[in-house]
């Protein structure tokens, strides 16, 4: 008899095969689920949640259940958990579906060789586009539950009922557990595609989806006996470490390997640019890195520094003729025009768990242990590296220690695999912080350019918004205006790596396009709410706004003291919408910004998890503090300075503000993500509170204020 896991964790040898794995969980019902049938288009359908699938024609219900003769009931995902709560909101939609408390629900996550691939776990697309796949798994897995007992027991399928785990048969009384059902020999490997009415339970009905679910290894990672990647160990292992160039833009060109690999026990291995050791301790590592280190030499090509960066991505644009706007004479005949240029710089993740990987051959089959945000990415690039079979390459995904974007690619599973190949044992490689602060992607600085005029009544004529360099994720304006230009256009020398972080460049093009707006309504002689209340439709936004704004008392009677303002900011990303109000205090000597309040209201559909919701939304506004406020990463010829904590300000819980997040719930509509777009507003709406503090238009991120001016007394040597 199979021994069941406790629900919600991992198998105790993350290194299974399917087989192995099914074994363990013992004889039961398999349920496959494949299929054309788009289960957001089922949702939208009878108008309980969802969201808008990548193809409504050709998705695969990605989802796979075990139902196991002990009740427990097993459910795979390609998704993964970096803090956002996929694995409380995976199990609470099994739950729902099947009618069975949540600690009857095990979720096994983000391992390639066992789970389905749902999509990398970026965009908020978990909520939209994973979560109604898993919900048609479960109800499809429950409708043939009652089709067995109704066989079973020769009575109408539409007379019984699935209760906490069971068939039951109202009039007779009798009744079969899921375990029950489970044994029978047909079922056990029934391959099902759900029909195009797959039912999914109404919002009204929800007893499960809609509630606060805390994480169901929550107590693991409190008493510290989770597994992060970091924490990872196989037997034999040794420890990687790999020789970094002095600057980016440096490239190798002679090194000496002698003095390494004479120390004991230490395997070194070089592929052009890449040098790397393994060694059976950490200390021993670094010690034959630095020994490497004194014998490379290196040819470096010169790099953007700070001070020049904007010019150059000016200067670099790929398009330059998109930089003007094509508005030139509706500005002129405007009754009020205004050009601004803002400045955002580049920023990095940093997550509490840096880079780590842990790999295995097994001949010619790796395995690696690691944390990505796309684990079919990152098998890809291994298969690539190493010009192998898909199914040589399995990447085991742990619940990791944050990501934010950043966690996208596999050059540290990469190199732990190369490092595993030389030395024919295990190798775990961990990136310090410094490697993390330089040599992993970051948030890409952006260069924007806006245009607006307004007409006699205060209203938006004519808007133009160029962002260079960030993207194009937040561009369109909602803002009235019936002409409307918003490209983005590329950088062809970005001096560093950039990709994905929370939000996207909607952050970027939010920080320029709210502080402008700002800038507008000053500009008309308008309170900056009424100002937007003017010129956007009403809806969700003007919903959001109005509740951040109340929530601050943006209209309650104040008399400010000096150095003390109030911000607003609002927007719309991921289908959700989005508003901040804040109050600042400002030292008129020391010119510290100090946020004392922050109201946000958030909306994104019918809320699946508030308390998980809630603590996203808060944790967006902490993170939305440090760029807005401290964080970015400076240049100095391909050198990143500010490659530590001691040297990148990050938000401590003394710089917190009293933080109140107001929920707006609508079961009228589809359910999206909420794990971006709340970053979104804040740093516009602080700088907009700055501003009404001291007067001063600020158009830089992190936000800047000139030194204080020396007092008289000073000045005149008193």
């Amino acid at each position: 008899m199979t021994t069941p896991l406790a629900p919600a964790q991992t198998p105790p040898d993350a290194g299974l095969s399917r087989r192995e794995m099914l074994q363990m969980l013992g004889a039961g019902l398999v349920i496959a689920v494949t299929g054309p049938d788009d289960a957001d288009a089922q949702e939208r359908r009878t108008g309980q949640g969802g969201g808008t699938g990548r193809n409504s024609q050709q998705i695969t219900i990605a989802a796979r259940l075990h139902i196991g003769r002990d009740g427990l009931i097993t459910v795979m995902s390609g998704k993964v958990e970096c803090g956002q709560g996929a694995r409380a909101q995976i199990t609470q939609a099994a739950a729902e579906e099947l009618h069975v408390p949540t600690t009857s629900i095990r979720v096994i996550l983000g391992d390639t060789e066992l789970c389905p691939d749902d999509g990398p776990t970026v965009g908020s697309f978990t909520t939209p586009r994973t979560i109604p796949a898993v919900r048609a798994a479960a109800g499809a897995a429950r409708d043939l539950l009652l089709g067995l007992a109704a066989v079973r027991w020769d009575v109408g399928k539409d007379l019984l009922e699935a209760r906490d785990g069971k068939v039951v048969h109202p009039a007779s009384g009798r009744q079969a557990t899921y375990a029950d059902l489970a044994g029978d020999d047909w079922a056990r490997t029934a391959a099902i595609t759900p029909p195009s009415n797959v039912h999914v339970t109404a919002v009204e009905n929800w007893r499960v989806l809609g509630t606060t679910e805390p994480r169901p290894n929550g107590r693991d990672i409190v008493v510290g006996t989770h597994r992060y990647p970091s924490d990872i160990v196989r037997p034999n292992m040794l420890v990687g470490k790999i020789l970094r160039a002095p600057a980016i833009g440096s490239k190798l060109i002679d090194i000496d390997l002698t003095a390494a690999e004479k120390l004991k026990d230490v395997v070194v291995t070089r592929s052009g640019d890449f040098v790397g050791v393994a060694a059976p301790k950490a200390h021993t590592a670094r010690r034959a890195v630095e020994l490497l280190r004194a014998t490379a030499k290196y040819e470096h090509v010169p790099q953007v520094s700070s001070p020049a960066l904007f010019e150059h991505l000016r200067r670099t644009a790929k398009e330059p003729a998109k930089l003007s706007s094509p508005y030139a004479e509706e500005m002129k005949g405007a009754a009020k025009s205004l050009r601004a240029e803002y400045r955002v710089a580049y920023v990095q993740h940093a997550p509490l768990e840096p880079r780590a990987a842990v790999a295995e051959w097994e001949g010619d089959k790796v395995t690696v242990w690691t944390g990505t945000q796309i684990p079919s990415r990152v098998k890809s690039q291994l298969q690539e590296a190493f010009k192998i079979s898909a199914a040589n390459v399995r990447v085991i995904v742990p619940d990791f220690g944050g990501g934010f974007g950043g966690k996208h690619t596999g050059e540290h599973a990469v190199e732990a695999a190369r490092l595993a190949k030389a030395a024919g044992r295990p190798v775990k490689l961990q990136w310090t912080r410094e490697e993390e602060f330089t040599w992993a992607y970051f948030r890409p600085a952006a260069l924007i350019l806006t245009e607006a005029g307004l007409d006699a009544a205060g209203k938006i004529t004519n808007w133009s918004h160029v962002n260079v360099n960030s993207g194009g994720q937040g561009l369109e304006s909602p803002y009235h205006g019936s002409k409307k230009y918003a490209p983005f256009v590329e950088s062809t020398a970005a001096p560093l790596r950039h990709g994905s972080y929370r939000a996207l460049a909607a952050t970027a093009n939010h920080f320029a396009r709210e502080v402008f707006i700002d800038e507008l309504a000053h500009a008309a002689g308008v309170d900056p709410l009424t100002f937007r209340l003017k010129n956007l439709d009403a809806g969700r936004m003007v919903d959001v706004l109005k509740a951040a704004a109340d929530g601050i008392g943006w209209n309650a009677p104040r008399s400010l003291m000096p150095g003390v303002g109030y911000g607003l900011a609002c927007g719309t990303e991921k289908a959700s919408f989005v508003a901040a109000a804040v109050r600042v205090q400002v030292d008129p000597r020391s010119r510290k910004i100090t946020v004392t309040d922050v109201c946000q209201a958030y909306e994104c559909g019918k809320i699946m998890n508030p308390g998980n919701l809630l603590a996203q939304v808060q944790g967006a506004i902490v993170q939305g503090l440090g760029p807005a406020l401290w964080e970015e990463i400076l240049l100095d010829d391909g050198r990143v300075t500010t490659n530590s904590f001691g040297r990148y300000y990050v938000p401590h819980f003394t710089d917190l503000p009293r933080i109140d997040v107001k929920l707006l719930d609508r079961p009228d509509l589809p359910s999206v993500g909420g794990s971006e777009t709340p970053i979104i507003v804040v740093a516009p709406a602080i700088a907009n509170a700055v501003f009404m503090a001291t007067g001063e238009r600020v158009r830089t991120m992190p936000i800047r204020l000139a030194p204080a001016p020396p007092s008289p007394t000073a000045a005149s040597g008193v």
